[in-house]
């Protein structure tokens, strides 16, 4: 976005009233804190069975569940932020924006991953346990942070070699673009996008046409994945709209010039909150191994609260 279009927006937001723009922020916080209470039973889950700490397509989910928590954790901050503080120190600025445009990345780069180990289980079940190894999970794990904080270092980097001293020092309103102003910065920022929507998209369609094509008794296991695998892909389709987000704020700003405010707050539920809102129905709910110890630790939970409440009463 150019700096008329941004310095419209602001003057947009903060032409808001009070009672909407609380509104606004009860929503973003509301959703985050249901979405985050969601992910932690599912950790909490994953943590005290060894079944799941033993299977790779456990790993890379709950890699995604920690990853989407920290990253929808950070954007809501950085929205609360920018409707009360309004403006940060540019340094913390700096951190919260790392962090949160490599968590960014790592979503669609893991879900390319969970894909993979699909096609593996369902193409070649026979060599799946040689190739999907706990260790090498792991370490795949360690690849996906390792090529995000490579993409996005490099942001910091120029920036400090650019930017006077005195920059680091000021206050600004929290975007990627005012922390990191390096023009050059955005034109890397879109061939990493492309390049990110090229192998992600080839992966999943490869993955899911192979297991289409291979699977040809159409067995219960096969369907499932497919079905799996077309989530991931409009999981992913939605986290891919955080990489036209610049063209898409333009094109709001153009065609809904009055209305741009409530333009960008759908944008951002739609960008930012509701892909985080889909890891937990694909294997929190659709997954029958996950959902049985999901409801016995909730079933479980609930009976020791209510236990607590009757010798509470007892003892009254």
């Amino acid at each position: 976005m150019n700096a008329s279009s941004l310095n419209e927006s602001v003057l947009l937001q903060s032409r808001e009233s009070v009672s909407k723009a609380a509104i606004k922020n009860v929503i973003v916080v509301v959703l985050g804190l249901s979405i985050n209470y969601v992910n932690v039973a599912l950790i909490h889950t994953f943590h005290n069975h060894q079944i799941f700490n033993t299977n790779p397509r456990y790993i890379l989910f709950i890699h995604l569940v920690v990853n989407d928590m920290i990253q929808l954790t950070l954007t809501v901050i950085l929205f609360v932020v920018s409707y009360t503080v309004y403006q940060i120190n540019v340094s913390v600025c700096c951190v919260l924006m790392l962090l949160a445009v490599i968590t960014t990345e790592n979503t669609p780069l893991n879900l390319a991953c969970m894909a993979v180990e699909c096609y593996i289980a369902i193409c070649i079940p026979l060599r799946h346990a040689q190739i999907c190894t706990i260790r090498r999970t792991w370490m795949l794990i360690g690849l996906i942070w390792n090529i995000s904080m490579l993409s996005v270092l490099p942001d910091l980097f120029i920036t400090l070699a650019t930017e006077p001293l005195d920059f680091f020092h000021s206050r600004i309103f929290c975007l990627r673009h005012t922390a990191f102003p390096n023009p050059l910065l955005s034109q890397k920022r879109d061939i990493t996008y492309i390049m990110y929507m090229i192998i992600d998209w080839c992966v999943i369609f490869y993955s899911y046409f192979n297991i289409l094509f291979t699977a040809k008794n159409a067995s219960i296991d096969a369907k499932k994945a497919r079905n799996t695998i077309l989530l991931h892909g409009f999981q992913l389709l939605l986290c891919m709209a955080t990489y036209v987000t610049p063209q898409l704020k333009q094109f709001l700003l153009l065609r809904f010039p009055k209305n741009y405010s409530d333009s960008l707050f759908a944008c951002y539920i739609i960008v930012q909150i509701l892909p985080r809102s889909i890891s937990p129905i694909i294997y929190g709910v659709r997954d029958k191994t996950f959902r049985k110890y999901l409801k016995k630790q909730l079933l479980c939970k609930m009976s020791l609260q209510n236990s607590g409440k009757f010798h509470f009463l007892w003892a009254t």
